[in-house]
C-alpha cells in the first residue's frame, strides 16, 4: 500500500528543486521561474475536485495508473520543452497528477483500515510521501552530476514506471466491509459538497490554515537563514536536518493518534509549529536558528499525516472519494496561501512580521481545531 507513494514521492522531491533552475535555462526571470514553480500547486489545486470523481469511477488503482501516465507525458514534455510557456503547461499537469494519485491511495487507505488503526496508517502514508521527498533530491543530485539537468526528471520517469509495475503487478489486499458502489450515477460534487457543507466551513477552514502554517515554514526556514548571513549550503542542510525530524517521528505521531484522539495530535503540532515560527526572528545565530528549525520539524512531524486522518474520520460511505477531494482543496489552498502570506507582509512590514504572522496562524489552526474536532476523532 505504501511503495508507490514512497515512490512517487521520490519523483517529485527529484524534481521539486529543478523546475525553477529548468525555467531559468529556458530563459525566464527569476520571477517566471517562481510563478512557474507556484503552477505545481496551482495544479493540486485544479486536480482536487476531478480526482474525486474521478477515482470513484475508475477505481484507486486504476486512477493512480491514469495518473502516473500523466505525469510520465509530462515529464517528457519537460525534457523536451522549447519554451517555458511548455514547461509551465507541463508543471501544471504534474500537479494535477499528484492530485490524482494522492487522492486515490487517500481514499483507498481509508477504506482499506480499519479505525482504530488509521491514524497510524495515515501517518505512515504521509511518512512515505516525506522519506521521497527527503531522498529524490539527493537521488536527483546523483543523476544530473551525469545528465545536467534533465537527470533529475529521468529519476522521476523511473520511479513512476516502477510504481505502475507494483500497482499491475503486486495485488492489494482485499477490503473487508467495503461500501457497495453506488447504484445508478454517483452524486455530483456540488451536491456532496452542500450536503458536507457544515464540515468543510468548520474543520475545512482549519484544514485551510494548517495547510498555510506548514508552506510557510518552508519559506521561513531558509529565508530567515539568509537573513542571518548564512550560507547557502548551511540552511540547506538545516532544512534538511529539520525534514529528518519529521521522518523521525511519523509513526510515534500516528500511534498516539490511534490511542489519545486527533485532538491530542493536531493542537499540539500546531502550536509547537507555531511557537517555533513566532521566536524564529528573535534568533540572532545558528545555534538558536537550528534549534527553532528542529522545533518546527518536531511540530510539523507530530501532525503526519493529521489532515488526511481527520478528513478520513470525516468522509461519509457514499461518495467518499469526491468529499476527500473537496476536503484536499482546502488543505492543498492552504499551502498555496502560506507563502503568499509571508511574501505580502514581508512586502508590507519585515520579513520578521510575516514569519511571526505565519505563527499566529498556526494558534488560530490549533484553537479552531481543539473546538471542531471531535473528542473521540470520529466525525459528526
Amino acid at each position: 500500500m505504501y511503495l508507490p507513494s514512497l515512490l512517487f514521492g521520490i519523483g517529485q522531491g527529484a524534481i521539486a528543486p529543478v523546475i525553477p533552475l529548468s525555467a531559468r535555462d529556458l530563459g525566464g526571470s527569476v520571477a517566471t521561474a517562481g510563478l512557474v514553480v507556484a503552477l505545481l500547486g496551482v495544479g493540486k489545486i485544479v486536480g482536487d475536485l476531478p480526482a474525486g470523481m474521478l477515482a470513484i469511477r475508475l477505481g484507486e488503482r486504476r486512477a493512480m495508473l491514469f495518473a502516473l501516465a500523466v505525469v510520465l507525458a509530462a515529464l517528457t514534455a519537460c525534457l523536451l520543452a522549447p519554451s517555458v510557456l511548455v514547461l509551465a503547461a507541463a508543471v501544471v499537469l504534474i500537479g494535477i497528477s499528484s492530485s490524482v494519485f494522492g487522492l486515490a491511495r487517500h481514499a483507498y487507505v481509508t477504506e482499506a483500515i480499519p479505525f482504530e488503526l488509521r491514524g497510524r496508517a495515515l501517518s505512515t502514508l504521509g511518512g512515505m510521501q516525506r522519506i521521497g521527498l527527503f531522498a529524490g533530491p539527493f537521488l536527483g543530485a546523483a543523476a544530473m552530476s551525469r545528465l545536467g539537468l534533465d537527470g533529475a526528471y529521468w529519476v522521476h520517469v523511473v520511479v513512476a514506471v516502477a510504481a505502475a509495475v507494483v500497482l499491475l503487478v503486486v495485488p492489494e489486499p482485499p477490503v473487508t466491509g467495503r461500501t457497495a458502489p453506488e447504484a445508478g450515477r454517483p452524486d455530483s460534487t456540488a451536491r456532496i459538497i452542500r450536503r458536507h457543507l457544515p464540515v468543510l466551513r468548520t474543520l475545512g477552514v482549519g484544514a485551510l490554515l494548517v495547510g498555510a502554517a506548514r508552506a510557510s515554514r518552508q519559506v521561513a526556514i531558509p529565508l530567515w537563514g539568509e537573513h542571518l548571513g548564512l550560507d547557502p549550503a548551511t540552511v540547506s542542510l538545516l532544512f534538511g536536518v529539520s525534514g529528518a525530524m519529521e521522518m523521525l517521528i511519523f509513526y510515534p505521531a500516528g500511534y498516539a493518534m490511534d490511542r489519545l484522539g486527533r485532538r491530542w495530535i493536531v493542537v499540539p503540532s500546531m502550536l509547537l509549529l507555531g511557537l517555533s515560527l513566532v521566536l524564529l526572528p528573535l534568533t540572532g545565530g545558528v545555534g538558536t536558528y537550528t534549534a527553532l528549525a528542529l522545533l518546527m520539524g518536531f511540530g510539523n512531524g507530530l501532525g503526519s499525516g493529521i489532515i488526511m486522518t481527520i478528513g478520513s474520520d470525516a468522509s461519509p460511505d457514499v461518495g467518499r472519494a469526491t468529499f476527500l477531494g473537496a476536503w484536499r482543496l482546502f488543505a492543498d489552498v492552504g499551502n498555496g496561501v502560506g507563502p503568499v502570506l509571508v511574501s505580502v507582509v514581508t512586502a508590507v512590514a519585515t520579513l520578521g512580521a510575516a514569519i511571526a504572522t505565519a505563527g499566529a496562524v498556526a494558534f488560530v489552526a490549533a484553537a479552531l481545531m481543539a473546538r471542531w474536532v471531535p473528542r473521540n476523532g470520529a466525525a459528526s
